[in-house]
């Protein structure tokens, strides 16, 4: 007995895993002290409604962070004292970007939740090679997804229900020798 196609795609979509089903990092590694381009990929909104902003908390250590704009989005960007100074571009910096949150402008400009799209900012990875978390607010109309829980040991997210963007932050020798 032959399957129909759509039959057994729809069993191959129910087995996905749940990677599939949170925001996401497009690039799941990147070298230490290195500048990254994090792209937060989301393919869905809160059950059936529309995507209606996202705010993205920055992990300690990601330093200089400036967001993509978006058509039709607004951008709010946070910035709180740092517990140590750090020099960029020759200034001293005592403070620096803790936040960033896009907000679409109206209803039209939400994202549905049938459509897929990325939110982009870039910054500076810490120097010492660890995985970093970025805890992401997804908000769609009156309700909210919280993509912020994080393992207790290790980077294992299985059974986590909301689990935070993961990037694995590699020794800039190990990243070099990895480029193709």
């Amino acid at each position: 007995m032959k399957i129909p196609k759509f039959i057994a795609m729809s069993a191959v979509l129910a087995m996905t895993p749940a990677a599939f089903a949170h925001v996401v990092l497009a690039e799941k590694s990147a070298p230490a002290g290195a500048p990254y381009r994090a792209v937060f990929k989301v393919g869905h909104g809160c059950g059936d409604a529309a995507t209606t902003g996202i705010r993205v908390t920055l992990p300690p250590g990601f330093k200089g962070a400036k967001p993509m704009p978006k058509a039709g989005w607004r951008l709010a960007i946070r910035q709180d004292k740092l517990a140590a100074s750090y020099v960029y571009h020759g200034k001293t910096l005592t403070e620096d970007v803790a936040e960033i949150a896009w907000t679409a402008a109206t209803p039209a400009d939400a994202l549905p939740d049938a459509q897929y799209d990325e939110f982009v900012l870039v910054g500076t990875l810490p120097e010492q090679a660890a995985p970093i978390w970025f805890k992401v607010l997804q908000r769609c109309g009156d309700t909210q997804t919280d993509w912020s829980e994080v393992p207790a040991s290790g980077t294992s997210t299985q059974g986590l229900k909301s689990p935070a963007a993961l990037l694995q932050v590699v020794p800039a020798a190990k990243a070099e020798e990895h480029r193709h």
